[in-house]
């Protein structure tokens, strides 16, 4: 991999990870239309390890509490905290069950320009729909383990490229009449187990195929992305105190359009 490649990836990488628009989707565009060979393994840990850790200094507070929630579950207490990090796994469990037996299949049969190109574009509108009709009245102290349940059923469609986890799972908290910042808020937090998993699996290959070995390339990787995906995170959170998704909506209808008419043609 040249440094250009590097640098490029890891930025698109944690800047979309978390806004409504696709990682897999850019990344997957990127290497297309650049004509780039797959980046490897351990540069795609490094990646997600460095969005984790934007997460993580984000939203640090919600981490210790949830760790604090845990800890308090031993002794009988109940918190804030604890219901949080049970709705989290409520709403994990339903794509760690498909992904096991159907990511293989998705990742290479779904994985086209094609269908990046529809996915974008459709569950873009969608999201704009769902902004547009949907109530904004509750907060995460609102939700319940039902509504968990169906942000985590809804997260399945994250599996097919350029449908974006961040895009379906806010999509799906706005139709629970959520407010924006908590849609955002809780879809970032839900993405903790899902780049764990991911990282897990590909760190196993890594190693048993005997690569896990310092690589300059790796550690770059891993400080761009962290650096792009905090401030990604950052921008968002701030954008949705007073704004609509809107903006990416649109991104996302004018790239999803533009593809069709790139395939097509």
């Amino acid at each position: 991999m040249t440094l250009f490649h590097i640098v490029i990836l890891a930025i698109v990488q944690g800047i979309t990870e978390f806004l409504p628009i696709s990682a897999s989707g850019h990344t997957v565009l990127a290497s297309a239309l650049l004509g780039w060979p797959d980046q490897g393994p351990l540069v795609d840990v490094a990646v997600h390890a460095g969005t984790l850790l934007a997460v993580a200094v984000y939203f640090w507070r919600d981490l210790w509490e949830m760790l604090a929630g845990a800890a308090g579950a031993f002794a009988g207490r109940k918190s804030p905290g604890l219901r949080l990090l049970l709705f989290l796994v409520v709403a994990t469990i339903p794509v760690v069950v498909v992904g096991y037996f159907g990511l293989r299949y998705v990742s290479t049969a779904l994985r086209s320009v094609e269908v990046i190109a529809w996915t974008t574009l459709l569950f873009g509108l969608l999201l704009g729909i769902a902004d547009r009709l949907c109530m904004t009245v509750r907060r995460l102290e609102h939700m319940n383990h039902v509504g968990a349940l169906f942000v985590g059923v809804v997260q399945v469609l994250s599996l097919i490229p350029g449908t974006s986890r961040a895009g379906v799972t806010m999509t799906a908290c706005r139709l629970l009449g959520m407010e924006r910042r908590e849609a955002a808020r809780f879809s970032i937090l839900l993405s903790i187990p899902a780049i764990l998993g991911a990282a897990a699996l590909t760190g196993l290959d890594v190693y048993e195929s005997g690569g896990l070995a310092f690589r300059a390339n790796a550690v770059l990787a891993a400080a761009l992305s962290f650096a792009a995906a905090l401030a990604a995170i950052a921008f968002m959170m701030r954008w949705l105190t007073h704004a609509t998704f809107m903006p990416f909506v649109v991104y996302r209808a004018i790239l999803g359009a533009g593809l069709l008419y790139w395939v097509y043609s």
